[in-house]
């Protein structure tokens, strides 16, 4: 019985010490942040709010094209959009963020609370909850690691939010004209193809048991 007790301890303690924790490295959200996310909210989706709060009813899975971790965050850490993107900064002077940054070693890190408004996806940042992936280049591929993460958060969220869709960066044009899109802008629309088909299926496979809500299609 001893044996068998000191054999249980240690399987406790081998599977406390392989579990992945959320490290928080906050970016800045500053008084500055929140009035151009105030303001983004109102000009963007004609939502007037007095704090820039969300329902999460989505989870939209990214990849930063970017590949390092110290790279990747440093795009995020900001207010206001650096100089290089000038394709959304007409639209408004917002940084673009996420909710989550996933390192290709599989280490999650929370950024910023999942009920504040991060700016990741058109369309949809009002409902929608983002997770990014450091890479997704020819030379930095996404990894096993960081599937197995994404797994472990949509899991996580699934259980804490009522959470309708998980989708990918690519899709989210599907969702022109649903109930969820409140994008005024018909000319605002950027192309992406991260995090692709086959990552989104294998999420979506680990993950049925939630019974999201399938996306729409360009015939519905």
């Amino acid at each position: 019985m001893k044996r068998l007790s000191t054999l249980i301890i240690f399987i406790l303690l081998i599977s406390c010490s392989t579990s992945k924790k959320i490290v928080d490295k906050p970016i800045n959200f500053n008084g500055e942040r929140s009035e151009l996310t105030l303001e983004y909210l109102k000009n963007r989706y004609g939502l007037e709010q007095d704090v820039p709060n969300i329902i999460p009813r989505m989870i939209v899975l990214h990849w930063t094209a970017i590949p390092t971790f110290e790279d990747s965050f440093d795009a995020f850490l900001n207010s206001k959009l650096p100089n290089w993107r000038p394709d959304i900064a007409s639209v408004s002077g917002l940084n673009v963020s996420a909710h989550f940054l996933v390192d290709q070693d599989g280490t999650i890190y929370s950024l910023m609370p999942e009920t504040t408004m991060g700016r990741h996806v058109i369309g949809l940042n009002h409902c929608a909850i983002g997770v990014e992936n450091v890479g997704g280049t020819a030379d930095a591929p996404l990894t096993k690691a960081q599937l197995k993460s994404n797994i472990r958060l949509v899991k996580y969220l699934a259980k804490k939010y009522n959470i309708e869709y998980v989708i990918g960066h690519h899709e989210y044009t599907l969702f022109e004209g649903h109930e969820l899109w409140l994008e005024k802008d018909d000319g605002y629309r950027t192309s992406k193809t991260d995090p692709g088909d086959d990552f989104m299926n294998k999420v979506r496979k680990a993950t049925k048991r939630f019974d999201f809500k399938p996306i729409p299609t360009k015939n519905q």
